[in-house]
């Protein structure tokens, strides 16, 4: 398995004549390619808090999870994205604790969530980029969530 360094752009409403779906565009390589990520709209809250270093007053979900994950001296090394079935989208957390690696099977949605609060890298694989690939113009109308709620 190939992997590349992706970023999240930012967590929008794809808006379009069908309605709107909360989306994580993540951006890939330099030349313009994006792969948008449909989430639920508490994942896709999350995740924007996460990007704007927001902090609600009592712990959500992802907090939650990182704050055990730290109590218990585990780490997060990455969050591997590496399969695209069936229009879903697969992916892995790479967790340390002492000498000991685990893998774990995790929606993007919340691996993404995480994996930000973490700082970890988010990697993707080469196949699921050649495959989810789009041009920022051929997405669809997006709103940046934040503005959207």
């Amino acid at each position: 398995m190939s992997l590349q360094d992706c970023r999240v752009q930012g967590v929008f409403m794809s808006v379009s004549e069908m309605g709107a779906a909360p989306t994580v565009v993540l951006e890939v390589g330099d030349n313009g390619g994006t792969i948008p990520i449909y989430v639920g709209l508490w994942e896709a809250i999350s995740i924007s808090n996460a990007l704007n270093m927001e902090m609600l007053p009592r712990p959500i979900t992802h907090d939650l999870i990182v704050e055990i994950l730290k109590n218990f001296e585990i780490t997060l090394d990455a969050l591997h994205i590496d399969a695209l079935e069936e229009g879903v989208f697969y992916a892995k957390l790479i967790l340390k604790q002492g000498n000991r690696t685990e893998v774990m099977d995790c929606r993007p949605s919340d691996g993404i969530g995480i994996a930000l609060r973490y700082s970890a890298p988010i990697l993707i694989d080469h196949e699921v980029i050649r495959t989810a690939s789009v041009k920022k113009e051929d997405l669809p109308r997006m709103v940046d969530l934040r503005e959207y709620l």
